[in-house]
């Protein structure tokens, strides 16, 4: 039962049973009213079901229509999520029938020229061509040693507590303003609002219940915006050592941003910060008198395929001009397989099928690694991933596909 003709897209009805089995592989325990009715986000038309032979559902995929900010653009998202196999349907090619049947019916259908998902395992997703397109920090350090430069300007606005109704309205116009700015963030209708607010209990982690922060300026204008909890500790000798754990931190002036750290740094009987999912160029570094006080480990954040080559090159933006010849190896997907030719500047670009020779080759794993601009292809060329045909055309290349907006994605889906 691995032929793509037996997956399916599910009813409503059938949206239990579905739910269950994808928790049951996810190692998860129901919450609410999931596993009784679809949540708001959920679009069953494009999900899709495998059944055993027994009724159980043995395979379980979904996707999310999504707006994806790219490199000077806004581009349509396929956001790939729910993807589960039963153990007893492992080795049967079952999810290479999942990715191929949704990578061609994207294709045919021509809504979404990207596709991104967040990998609950690294080495899963990478033979479909989807890798790593932006970095989360995974940040850390000791409050106490992340004092600021003297010179650091905290503005004459005001940091203040929001309830979720106040935090909402306002992180909402915040996000609405910067979102278009930075390669990797995606768009958040009420629908997605309502899901990054869900606070149930469960999934606190011994931490606290989600608190809120708004920056206001002088005239009312709300500039910033935090999410944080605070997980209490007490040493054996009775001193606090309490854990500050920040879910965002947005702000659309670097004073706005200042003051906010310096709110969450200040937290009475707190020793310590954590930011699992801060950009991994946070700027936070850079205003801190000691540099070395804040630590990170990043991880991979957003995975991206490029489902049609040729309209996704095209549809971002290039800060310098390049006019080459790509040659794209895609096995998976065999209508990108082949010789695009691209020209692009700040202002526009084309990208179409050609015969010419090429000036690079790559897997289509590794461009869309660089689509974002957050990996150069220079250093993807350092690890065999690119080829150099024309001398000179991967620093040619590189140049173009870079960004001076590192890539973030803070939306997990």
């Amino acid at each position: 039962m691995t032929d793509p003709a037996d997956l399916r897209p599910i009813t409503t009805e059938e949206w239990p049973a579905f739910s269950r089995a994808m928790l049951e592989v996810f190692g998860d325990e129901p919450i609410g009213s999931f596993t009784e009715t679809p949540p708001s986000v959920a679009e069953l038309d494009r999900s899709l079901g495998l059944f055993a032979d027994d009724g159980r559902v043995a395979a379980t995929a979904g996707i999310y229509s999504r707006q994806l900010t790219v490199p000077g653009a806004v581009v349509p998202c396929a956001g790939i999520t729910w993807v589960t196999v039963s153990p007893t349907h492992r080795r049967r090619g079952v999810l290479t029938a999942v990715m191929r049947r949704q990578l061609t019916e994207l294709h045919e259908q021509g809504r979404e020229p990207v596709a991104g998902l967040w990998a609950s395992e690294g080495g899963i997703y990478g033979r479909f061509g989807y890798a790593p397109a932006t970095a989360r920090g995974n940040l850390h350090g000791r409050t106490r040693q992340m004092a600021f430069r003297p010179d650091v300007d905290l503005g004459t606005g005001t940091v203040t507590p929001a309830d979720a109704d106040a935090y909402r309205a306002g992180a909402a116009r915040v996000h609405e303003a910067l979102r278009r700015w930075v390669p990797g963030t995606m768009e958040r209708d009420e629908r997605w609002w309502e899901r990054l607010l869900r606070d149930p209990a469960e999934h606190r982690g011994r931490a606290s219940a989600r608190r809120f922060l708004l920056h206001t300026e002088v005239d009312g204008e709300v500039t910033g915006h935090a999410a944080f909890r605070v997980r209490s500790r007490w040493t054996d000798d009775g001193e606090p050592d309490g854990t500050v754990v920040v879910e965002e931190v947005r702000a659309r002036s670097t004073p706005a941003y200042a003051a906010l750290w310096r709110y969450l740094l200040d937290i009475d009987l707190v020793r310590t910060v954590e930011s699992a999912y801060a950009p991994a160029e946070d700027p936070l570094r850079h205003l801190l008198a000691d540099p070395r006080a804040l630590h990170a480990r990043p991880l991979d954040g957003l995975w991206l395929r490029l489902v049609n080559v040729g309209r996704a090159l095209a549809a971002r933006r290039y800060p310098a001009p390049i006019d080459m010849v790509i040659e794209v190896r895609d096995r998976f997907c065999p209508w990108n397989d082949g010789r695009w030719w691209l020209r692009g500047h700040p202002a526009g670009a084309f990208c179409a099928p050609t015969d010419g020779d090429p000036d690079l080759v790559v897997d289509v794993d590794a461009l869309a690694a660089a689509y974002l601009g957050g990996v150069s292809l220079g250093t993807l060329q350092a690890a065999g991933r690119v080829t150099e045909v024309s001398p000179g055309a991967v620093t040619q290349a590189a140049t173009a596909f870079s960004w001076p907006v590192s890539p973030f994605c803070p939306d997990q889906f």
